[in-house]
């Protein structure tokens, strides 16, 4: 679901973080909006560094990690109604039949999700969203924006969130409890930036404009998605 992505923070993660080097340095960064952007970048560090990192540091300490593993299972088995939507959106029919069998398993055998069954089987996660579906229709290039608490996107990717929010249903089925809702949502964010915690030391060390770096790795990460791990090399594209 769009909330998987929902943390700025999102594009630490080390793999994504690694790979965003030279190939992407060959590339032009459409970043019209920096002086918004890194305000909005120094905001959510802030942010980060007195309520979200101990927050999350809290809860990685005291959730034992069977627990954390079958939180991530969970929303993760919502995620594919996503990805479900999206693939089947980009003409993905093969992938959104696997997405919709994981779907059915984890939902039943899985307990509602809360064990990864479908893995187990065989059949591999994706991660859709309607971000990329725009990217697939025609919009390639989209200005870079830095968001509060969101984080990193693009004007495209800022407009398929908020697509792929309305996609949610833990927004409808719990609506008539607004307090479990929300608290949902903030589990999953603190869940999200648990996860990423092993990321910080190396933007840190690595990182001599830290905004850069974030932002670079975001659009590399971005990129690599929509052309599912197999983006065509620049020569190929401006030839």
């Amino acid at each position: 679901m769009a909330w998987k992505k929902l943390a700025g923070i999102g594009c630490l993660v080390a793999g994504t973080i690694a790979l965003a080097g030279p190939a992407w340095a060959e590339e032009t960064v459409h970043d019209p909006h920096e002086g918004f952007n890194r305000a909005m970048f120094a905001v959510n560090e802030g942010l980060d560094t007195v309520l979200v990192k101990p927050v999350a540091q809290a809860y990685d300490f005291a959730v034992p990690l069977p627990a954390k593993a079958s939180v991530g299972s969970f929303f993760g088995n919502i995620a594919d109604i996503r990805n479900v939507l999206n693939n089947a959106l980009q003409g993905k029919v093969a992938d959104a039949g696997s997405d919709l069998g994981r779907l059915l398993i984890n939902s039943t055998v899985g307990i509602f999700g809360l064990f990864d069954v479908a893995s187990e089987l065989g059949l591999d996660k994706h991660d859709e969203d309607f971000g990329q579906t725009l990217a697939v229709w025609g919009w390639d290039n989209s200005s870079f924006l830095y968001w509060p608490i969101l984080g990193p996107r693009t004007v495209r990717d800022t407009g398929g969130w908020v697509v792929d929010a309305y996609t949610d249903p833990t927004w409808y089925t719990l609506q008539k409890s607004v307090a479990a809702r929300n608290s949902l949502v903030a589990l999953l964010f603190v869940d999200v930036r648990a996860s990423l915690l092993p990321s910080d030391k190396v933007v840190e060390e690595a990182a001599l404009d830290k905004y850069a770096y974030v932002r670079d790795a975001y659009l590399q990460r971005r990129r690599n998605q929509i052309f599912d791990g197999s983006p065509p090399r620049l020569e190929d594209v401006t030839d």
